[in-house]
């Protein structure tokens, strides 16, 4: 059995990972009130490549960069790029409570595309919590009451393609490198950003191009510290630690950005949450689910790829016999 002094440490990285990445988001919002979400994301993917590339070639298991489903990498590229757009047009113009509540939507949308993507079973009581969950949004967006803008369906449709990205992950990542997912998605977001630079592009100044390296560096940072995680702890009890995010989101709010989350945005929030906690507790229930596709995905976020996702651990901690967990998903790494 798993030593409880790793498990305390999984649980401490996990959430300082996530403070990480509601810095990060944080700077995304200060940043969105001067720049467009495209050279935000420009400049961000850019300074990503450095520290990028010294985790890349510090891999000397990768001999090419050729991918195996070149389609699928493009289609997976394209829905990273969605998502990051999404994503960041809607911390710029909303609340961050309001936005990590809609975000918080990604395990749901996992668990649904599940079923016709990789043939997962998800049986009533998983269903219960998508529906449920689906009623939080509704409390939350609070359709013919509040104005629905630009914002809330870009923070959607980020959800959406992170969790469809996420998919695309399990299917493609027992044959494609972690470089190989890693490196064609920041590529193709460089040059999608450059093609509209010329219409959207405004002079950054030295501190605003300090904050972008910042938001690339926690970035890379984060990711590590919730992969050292799941290495630590059980995915059961990590993967819940994401919601910590909306304490940051609110207290963040509160101090730099004027915000103060209604009662709305809370009763939603908590439903969402609860839902969320629901469906990770029953995946982590052997005779549930073979693939886990929420408890294999560290973060709501777009996952970079197999890099990222830790072996699945049995219920005493060990790693699986070799070919167990291969024979029953077909998408282990």
């Amino acid at each position: 059995m798993r030593a409880p002094q790793p498990k305390i440490q999984g649980i401490f990285l996990a959430f300082l990972g996530f403070a990480f990445f509601a810095t990060h988001d944080a700077l995304i919002k200060t940043l969105g009130g001067t720049y467009s979400v495209f050279q935000i994301i420009f400049f961000t993917t850019l300074l990503s490549f450095v520290p990028m590339t010294v985790v890349m070639l510090a891999d000397r298991k990768v001999d090419n960069f050729l991918p195996h489903h070149p389609w699928l990498i493009l289609l997976r590229s394209g829905l990273m790029i969605a998502a990051m757009s999404g994503t960041f047009y809607a911390f710029a113009n909303l609340p961050m409570a309001e936005v990590y509540s809609i975000l918080f939507t990604v395990p749901l949308f996992i668990t649904v595309l599940s079923v016709p993507l990789l043939g997962e079973t998800v049986r009533a009581q998983r269903w219960a919590a998508v529906g449920i969950g689906l009623v939080g949004v509704i409390v939350v967006l609070r359709p013919g009451s509040t104005e629905l803008t630009l914002a809330h369906g870009a923070a959607l449709i980020g959800a959406f393609s992170g969790a469809l990205s996420n998919i695309l992950v399990r299917k493609v990542g027992k044959s494609e490198r972690s470089a190989v997912m890693i490196l064609y998605p920041m590529l193709l977001s460089v040059i999608a950003m450059a093609a509209v630079m010329p219409q959207v592009y405004v002079p950054p100044t030295l501190g605003h191009l300090g904050m972008m390296a910042a938001v690339a560096i926690l970035s890379v940072i984060a990711q590590h510290m919730i992969i050292a995680a799941y290495r630590a702890a059980p995915a059961a009890l990590v993967a819940p630690s994401q919601y910590s995010q909306i304490i940051w989101a609110t207290l963040f709010g509160a101090l730099f950005f004027n915000e103060t989350p209604d009662i709305y945005v809370g009763i939603g929030a908590s439903i969402i949450i609860l839902s969320g906690v629901f469906v990770v507790w029953r995946e982590s229930r052997e005779d549930v689910s073979d693939r886990n596709p929420v408890l294999r995905t560290p973060n709501m976020r777009v996952d970079t790829g197999p890099s990222t996702r830790p072996k699945p651990l049995t219920p005493e901690g060990m790693p699986p016999a070799p070919g167990a967990h291969q024979a029953a998903s077909g998408s282990e790494v």
